[in-house]
């Protein structure tokens, strides 16, 4: 199993780097996106589509496997504390977890804030690496000072969002909105903790979009768009 997951990472890491040599003649200055989103919103597709229109690279779960490859850890280690609020990556060792995937006593495991710190590493050098979009992680605070960097925030109407989930997940819509509060109230507590800024507040962001006024292709649209206006202003 370790050594599939080891291969798994070996192999992400070329393709990206096969990628970035690909792109990296791009006519398009450097851009990269800081997504934020609730739960259920269609922030992941939004940046997926955002990535593909604008020919650059996209991370979400892709940032976990890098990641624990530049630091040597398991990738279970920040699937576990992804995105949870510190009580939430402690808990992710609560029962002697192991980095290294042994049993040893909590406290002689990495903190949690030494985890986002190797993290926020990774998301660092991927921005000043390429053009990229990157979802969630308080990715737009870890890179406040890239000038390079335009973040955003995506939310939705409550019935939307429910809609969505019930699709993905295959469940009821009770157990949807559960999985709402659920994952909103986590991310918020995250990005709190480590931010010392409100999840979700426009004053965050340097745009806040409600992706019920015009749909997903219209919003991805409509991002595209103020991207390419805002890097030619800049240039």
């Amino acid at each position: 199993m370790y050594l599939f997951t080891t291969l798994y990472l070996e192999i992400t890491l070329l393709y990206r780097e096969i990628i970035y040599l690909y792109k990296k003649n791009d006519t398009m200055d450097k851009i990269v996106l800081s997504i934020g989103r609730q739960f259920g919103s269609g922030g992941g597709e939004i940046g997926r589509r955002l990535a593909k229109e604008l020919n650059i690279s996209y991370y979400d779960k892709e940032l976990l496997a890098i990641a624990a490859q530049e630091s040597g850890l398991c990738p279970e280690v920040f699937e576990k504390a992804d995105e949870r609020e510190s009580t939430g990556l402690s808990y992710a060792f609560s029962s002697g977890f192991s980095p290294l995937g042994m049993y040893i006593p909590y406290d002689d495991i990495l903190s949690n804030e030494k985890l986002f710190l190797l993290q926020s590493e990774t998301i660092r050098n991927l921005a000043e690496k390429e053009s990229c979009v990157i979802i969630g992680r308080c990715s737009d605070y870890i890179l406040r000072d890239n000038p390079d960097c335009l973040s955003f925030f995506i939310h939705n109407t409550l019935d939307n969002r429910i809609k969505h989930i019930t699709e993905r997940e295959n469940v009821t819509e009770t157990r949807a909105k559960e999985l709402i509060v659920k994952a909103d109230k986590s991310r918020a507590a995250y990005y709190s903790y480590y931010t010392n800024k409100l999840w979700g507040v426009a004053s965050s962001y340097n745009f806040s979009v409600d992706v019920s006024v015009l749909g997903t292709e219209g919003t991805v649209s409509l991002l595209k768009d103020m991207i390419i206006n805002y890097k030619r202003k800049k240039a």
